[in-house]
């Protein structure tokens, strides 16, 4: 039990790292479709895909907090 607030915080940055590569690969995307293959979505709306992510980025966060003061009262 006392294992997992450490594991919550690795999850929440690995979690961090897979989200900015998810979305630099999907703003470079857009961009390059919007200047040669005729996409008409500007690159900014790749940043939508991040929600998701900070959403379980918070959750983690959050769990290793209150698993943490509840092995450590």
């Amino acid at each position: 039990m006392k294992h997992l607030p450490k594991l919550f915080a690795i999850l929440a940055i690995i979690l961090t790292v897979i989200m900015c590569i998810v979305v630099a690969y999907h703003y470079g995307t857009l961009v390059w479709g919007g200047q040669y293959g005729g996409y008409s979505a500007p690159p900014e709306t790749a940043f939508f895909l991040a929600i998701p992510y900070l959403i379980g980025i918070a959750v983690c966060i959050v769990l290793a907090v209150f698993i943490r003061k509840k092995v450590n009262p």
